[in-house]
Parts: structure tokens; C-alpha cells; sequence
């Protein structure tokens, strides 16, 4: 009996132990940063009491709380922020933040939350932003009437069946309320009163099944800015009705997208006249009729969105918008724009007409546009395949400098074909289907001329001449267009010397000139990557390595990936002393030289990967790998031996920098035995103890060489070192040589024999 007793009490111990130690120790998992504590999706039930006392910001969502009441939060009564979104919250206690007094944004979107105490907020007088989207709630009362410095309050996403969340005035401040997706299908003249002392910055009531607006539905508001009313189906009667509404009010921004407004009719808008509309958003309305005049009431109107409509463009179109600055047009036009539709916009300075069918530019399409500055066909279907000195003609009075051509099928430009564009800095002729020789007077006139997109084109042949008339350029960019031959003198980019970023990647280029980059003291960016430069390196080249990267001081980044390197001359960045990024990935680089990197000792960035690089040394990679922040090596066949990567391994596990990879991609490749394992985890401990091992075995290895170096010469040469041993000692002694005398001699030969007894 007392033995099961016992085990009894073990196992409710344990059990309990397994029952309370996450609750004790979920602040630890917590991560703390900066008076932050992010404890979401951590399968938390109810708040650490672990955390930091003075902490400010708490993240709590994506969790399992169920409830939240002043008790949770009576330790971190410095908070500021409060996140408890995501959770299975349904219940909110009364004086939520009485223990946090300081709270200025709280954040209850996505629970479970169907009604509000009373009193819930009464403690929260320094909350600025409440979030309670997505929710079950049913407004009664008045819980926000105690949030005095409240500015944005979300309900959007809830059940609320009217826009009344009080019968008195409060929320002075608020600038943002929202209340889009909920079910309220009108809106009655007292519904707002609650905001009568209130400047309401954006009022969202879009995706709500509204059908009415009761006669002063706005005018309830002390002053409402902007409205939004996306997806809800007005078309052109209640546009209309909603429009009186909002007439003699502060109006300024009003959003009506998505609203099955097929048809605008003169006087569809008359309810806004004399209000200081300045937004107005009319996309995806499936627009196919708009009557002439129809805008003649929007006189402030300055930004106008019209794109993804189905509308054709007459000459009166956009009378009386002469305040319009902004029009967006895309994907909206069919049919042909009349000659001086867009006269009446006087102050215009952006159209974007992008993505649209018409028949093509007319003599006077544009004129009136002097205030024009920014324009984009960018994919227009309207028949440009040639620019002529005509075809921006209407522009000639304006102060266009943004000139957006791509994807439009350009196949030739004609000498002068922007001449009468003298203000332009900014021209994209990218991906269309150029096929000519740039003579250089297709830019004539573009005095101003800072930037050329040229990308993506059939085939453009340069010339010495070629950008001879812009010398104001400073981006150009000709990536893909067929130049392969830069092998010219003089080089076409010797007018640049404005030039800072050049982009001829992508051309298969095998063949330039050691002076093609001379004078382009500001080039910052060289894009060569996807070209053939490989024999221009190449010692055995007939004159040697083509050095054309010499004489660019600030260039800061250069990106030579996928030439087939295969070799690098010592001196080829030499004085390239402002590189930042370097990137050498996708060549067939193996044996760099020592010296290479030696001036660039502010890189930042290094590319080698998918090379052939087998051993990466401190007297290679030494002086840029001192600054380095990212690092791309990867998908090289490393040989993970002492002498080729102990240097590497080291620093990868001491670096702060960025290295992609690094646990899968860099490994292993020879020898055999570290063959598919990771570099960073070469040992190289057992390469720093065989140190003194090396020392001792050069030493002992010299002396063998020296013992018998010494014992074959005494075996060969021994006489000889003995003879003249002897003279030396003799003469030390001071014995001389015998002098000779002249003497006669009776025989010719001296004979010396002797009997072997």
C-alpha cells in the first residue's frame, strides 16, 4: 500500500513538473533586442511573466491566448507597443490598460473578439492606434469613448450591420477610420454624429453591401478628407447620389474603384462642384462611356486613375480638368485619340498611357502638354516601328524629361527624331527591335541627356560617332543588343566623360582595345558580365594581356561573371582603389596571382562562385577579405588540405560577413578523405601542431644533405682536398716552392722501377 502510494506521488510530481516548467521558462525562448520582445508563434496560452521588466515593445501574436486582462501585463507597465494579434482571444477585461498607462498602439486583429466591455479602454488614454480587424464585433455602447489621442482605429472585417459606434461625441483625434468589409448596407444622417468635432483624414467603407445614403450622411462629420468606397456596386445613380452627398464638404480624396461604373454622365459628378477634390480613382470599372463635359465640375481635381477601363478619347474629354497633374491611363483606351484631347490639361506634368491599343501618334496628340514632364507608352500597340523628327513633334512646347519606348516595336530611329525634345534627360528605347548603325545623330538635339536605355535590342552597330551629341550622359546601358565589335579607335564612349554607370553585358564581345574605357574618370558601374573577354587576359595573347580597366579611379563596382576567365593578370586592377563589388563568379578561374587584390582593400563584395578554385590563401585573399561583407565562393572544388584552405576555414568561422551557402554549398572536393565535407569544418588545429614538426623536419632533412654532400666529395675528391690541404699548411709554415734552375739533361725520358720482392 504505501509503495503505490509513493509511486502515485512520483508520477503526479512529474506530471505536473511537465505541466508547469513551459509556463516558467517561456520568456526564454522569447527573443529580447533593444527593450523588444518578440514572443510570436511560440504556442504561448497566456503571456511570460519571465521578460524583462522594462521592456516596450511585446509581440505576442501568433499564439493561443484565449484572454487578455490588466493581470497579464502588471509587470511591463513601460509598454508602448502591444501585439496580440492571431490568438484565440474572445474576451477583453475591463481597465485593459491600467498596468500599462504608456500603451500607444495595440493590435487585436485576427481573434475571436465579439463584444467590448464598457469600460475596456477607459484606462488607454494614450493609445494612438487600435487594430480590431477581423473579428466577430458588434458595437454597442461606447468602448472608444475614453480615447482621447486615439488617430487610427480599425474595425474592418468584423460583423458591424451600421457605422454608428456611439451616440456622443468623441475620438477628436482620429484621422484613419476603417470600416471596409463589414455588413452595413446603409448609412443613416446620425451614424457619424459621434465624429461631429473630428478632421477625418480616410474613411474606409469599401466591400460593404451598401445601397443608400441617407440625405447629410457626411455632413455629420466636422470634416472628412477622404473617402473610400472600393467594391461596393453604386454605378451610375448612386456615384451620383454619393456625390451630392458629399457636396460642401472638406472632401479631397475620394476612391471609387471597383464600383460597376460603366457610364459617366455630365452631370454624374455635379454634386462635387465646388468641393477641393484633388484624388480621384476611377480603375477597373469596366468604363466604356464617358460624356463630354463630364469632368467639367473637378476643377481642383490634380491626380485622376482611370487605368483598366474600356474608354474612348475625344477632343473634350478632360475639359475643365486644368488643375490635372497626374493622369494614369493604363490599359484603359480603345479606339483612336483625337487630335488636342489632352490641350485642356495645362498643368499636366505625368501621363502614363501604358499598355494600350491605338492607331498611332498623330501630329497634335500632344499638343497643349507644356507642363509635361514625365510620359510612358511602355507597351503600347500604336504602330512606331520608325521615329521620325515628326513623331514628337506636339511635344516641341513642352519640358518633357522622362520618355518611356519600351516594349513598343521600334525597329529604326531617324537622324533628329528627338531633336524638338530639348528638355529630355531620361530615354528608354529598351526591348524593342532596333537593327541599325548608330551614327550618332539619332540623338541630335538632346543636349540635356543624362540617360539612354538601349537594352535589349535586335542588333545596334556603334560607331566612333555614336554618342558624340549627348556628352551630358551618365547612365547607358546596351545590354544584349549584338555590339560585339568594340575594337574602334577612338572608342565611341570617349565623349562620355559625364558617364557613371555603363552596362554592354551580354553581347559576346571578344574583341577591344586597351584605350576603349580611357576618360571615364566618373564611371562607377561596368556591367561586362556574359561576354568572350578570356583571351584578352591571356599571357600568351600575341601583345600580351589587354589592360583595359586601367584609368577608372572611381569605379566601385565591376561585374566581369561568365567571360571564361581562365587566367588574371597580377596588374589588371591595379588603381581601382574605390571597388566595392567585384564579381568573378561562373569563369574557369583557378591559380589566382599574390598580388591581384592588393589595392582593393575597401571591397565589400566578392563573387567567385562556380569557379575552378581549389586553395584560397591568406597572400591572395588576405587584403580584401579584410573588409569584406559578403562573400560568394560557393561550387568551387576546394582542396582541403593545410596548405590550401586552413587559412579559409579559419576566417569562415571567424567572419561577420554575409556568406551564402555557406553550410551546404562550400565543399569538399579533394582529397579523398574530406571529399563531400563542409570547409567550415576543416580542422585546421592539426595543421597549426605540426608547425614545429615542419621546423624540426626541414632542419634535420638539411643536415642528411649537408652529411652526405661531405662524405661523396671526400670519396671523390679526397686527393685532391688533401693536396691542397698540404699546401696551404706548408705554406702557413712558410715553406716555399723549390726554384728551378735551368739544367741538361742526358736522356729524353726518366724511368722509375722497382722489383716486387
Amino acid at each position: 500500500m504505501m509503495r503505490n502510494a509513493i509511486l502515485w506521488w512520483s508520477s503526479l510530481c512529474v506530471r505536473l513538473m511537465f505541466v508547469f516548467w513551459p509556463c516558467a521558462s517561456t520568456g526564454k525562448q522569447c527573443h529580447i533586442q533593444n527593450e523588444m520582445a518578440d514572443c510570436s508563434h511560440l504556442k504561448l496560452t497566456q503571456i511570460p511573466s519571465d521578460l524583462p521588466n522594462n521592456i516596450t515593445s511585446l509581440d505576442i501574436s501568433h499564439n493561443q491566448l484565449k484572454q487578455l486582462g490588466p493581470a497579464n501585463l502588471t509587470k511591463y507597465s513601460q509598454l508602448v507597443f502591444l501585439n496580440a494579434g492571431y490568438n484565440s482571444i474572445s474576451k477583453l477585461q475591463p481597465e485593459l490598460c491600467q498596468n500599462v498607462p504608456l500603451l500607444q498602439i495595440l493590435k487585436l486583429e485576427h481573434n475571436e473578439l465579439y463584444k467590448l466591455p464598457d469600460r475596456v479602454f477607459a484606462s488607454c488614454t494614450n493609445l494612438t492606434e487600435l487594430s480590431l480587424g477581423y473579428n466577430r464585433l458588434n458595437i454597442k455602447n461606447h468602448p472608444f469613448k475614453a480615447l482621447k489621442n486615439l488617430k487610427i482605429l480599425d474595425l474592418s472585417h468584423n460583423s458591424l450591420k451600421s457605422a454608428n459606434l456611439g451616440l456622443e461625441q468623441q475620438l477628436e483625434k482620429l484621422h484613419v477610420l476603417m470600416l471596409e468589409s463589414n455588413q452595413i448596407t446603409e448609412l443613416k444622417k446620425e451614424d457619424f454624429s459621434f465624429l461631429s468635432n473630428t478632421s477625418l483624414n480616410s474613411l474606409d467603407l469599401s466591400s460593404n453591401p451598401l445601397k443608400e445614403f441617407h440625405p447629410g450622411c457626411f455632413h455629420t462629420i466636422g470634416n472628412l478628407c477622404g473617402l473610400i468606397l472600393n467594391n461596393v456596386e453604386l454605378g451610375e445613380n448612386r456615384t451620383k447620389k454619393l456625390c451630392t452627398e458629399l457636396s460642401n464638404t472638406a472632401i479631397r480624396n475620394l476612391s471609387l474603384s471597383h464600383v460597376k461604373l460603366s457610364y459617366i454622365g455630365k452631370s454624374t459628378f455635379q454634386g462635387l462642384q465646388g468641393t477641393n477634390l484633388t484624388i480621384l480613382n476611377l480603375s477597373q470599372n469596366s468604363l466604356s462611356v464617358i460624356e463630354n463635359d463630364s469632368f467639367q465640375w473637378l476643377s481642383s481635381l490634380q491626380y485622376l486613375n482611370l487605368k483598366f477601363n474600356n474608354i474612348r478619347v475625344s477632343s473634350r474629354l478632360f475639359y475643365g480638368l486644368s488643375s490635372l497633374k497626374y493622369l494614369n491611363l493604363i490599359n484603359s483606351l480603345t479606339g483612336k485619340i483625337e487630335d488636342f484631347s489632352f490641350h485642356w490639361l495645362y498643368h499636366l506634368e505625368y501621363l502614363i498611357m501604358d499598355n494600350n491599343n491605338f492607331p498611332g501618334i498623330t501630329a497634335n496628340m500632344f499638343t497643349g502638354l507644356n507642363n509635361l514632364k514625365y510620359l510612358s507608352l511602355c507597351n503600347c500597340n500604336i504602330n512606331l516601328q520608325r521615329i521620325t523628327n515628326k513623331t514628337f513633334s506636339s511635344l516641341a512646347n513642352s519640358s518633357l524629361q522622362v520618355l518611356n519606348l519600351t516594349k513598343t516595336r521600334i525597329s529604326t530611329i531617324e537622324s533628329g527624331a528627338f531633336s524638338s525634345l530639348g528638355h529630355l534627360k531620361i530615354l528608354d528605347l529598351g526591348l524593342n527591335e532596333i537593327s541599325q548603325q548608330l551614327t550618332g545623330h539619332e540623338f541630335k538635339g538632346l543636349n540635356n541627356l543624362q540617360d539612354i536605355y538601349l537594352s535589349y535590342n535586335k542588333n545596334l552597330t556603334l560607331q566612333s560617332e555614336s554618342f558624340i551629341f549627348v556628352p551630358s550622359l551618365r547612365k547607358l546601358m546596351l545590354r544584349k543588343v549584338g555590339c560585339s565589335n568594340l575594337a574602334l579607335s577612338p572608342s565611341p564612349f570617349h565623349p562620355l566623360r559625364n558617364l557613371t554607370v555603363l552596362d554592354i553585358s551580354n553581347n559576346n564581345i571578344a574583341n577591344i582595345k586597351e584605350d576603349l574605357f580611357d576618360g571615364l574618370d566618373k564611371l562607377d558601374i561596368l556591367d561586362l558580365q556574359h561576354n568572350n573577354l578570356a583571351r584578352l587576359w591571356k599571357h600568351a595573347n600575341p601583345d600580351g594581356p589587354v589592360l583595359f580597366l586601367k584609368g577608372l579611379p572611381n569605379l566601385q563596382i565591376l561585374n566581369l561573371k561568365s567571360n571564361g576567365l581562365d587566367e588574371i593578370p597580377v596588374q589588371v586592377f591595379k588603381g581601382l582603389f574605390q571597388l566595392k563589388h567585384l564579381d568573378l563568379g561562373s569563369n574557369n578561374l583557378n591559380l589566382l596571382p599574390a598580388a591581384l587584390f592588393d589595392d582593393q582593400a575597401s571591397l565589400n563584395s566578392l563573387n567567385l562562385q562556380k569557379n575552378l578554385i581549389t586553395s584560397v590563401e591568406e597572400k591572395v585573399f588576405g587584403p580584401p577579405f579584410r573588409s569584406l561583407r559578403r562573400l560568394e565562393m560557393d561550387s568551387n572544388p576546394f582542396d582541403c588540405t593545410c596548405e590550401s584552405i586552413a587559412w579559409f576555414a579559419d576566417w569562415l568561422n571567424e567572419t561577420q560577413a554575409d556568406i551564402p551557402g555557406l553550410r551546404s554549398q562550400y565543399i569538399c572536393n579533394t582529397p579523398p578523405k574530406y571529399h563531400g565535407s563542409l570547409v567550415l569544418y576543416f580542422d585546421s588545429s592539426a595543421c597549426k601542431d605540426s608547425a614545429p614538426f615542419k621546423l624540426l623536419f626541414v632542419i634535420s632533412s638539411s643536415i642528411v644533405m649537408l652529411f652526405i654532400f661531405i662524405v661523396l666529395t671526400i670519396h671523390f675528391e679526397g686527393w685532391r682536398i688533401a693536396f691542397y690541404w698540404n699546401i696551404l699548411v706548408n705554406r702557413m709554415l712558410g715553406f716555399k716552392e723549390f726554384e728551378r734552375q735551368e739544367e741538361e739533361y742526358d736522356y729524353d725520358a726518366y724511368v722509375s722501377w722497382f722489383e716486387r720482392k
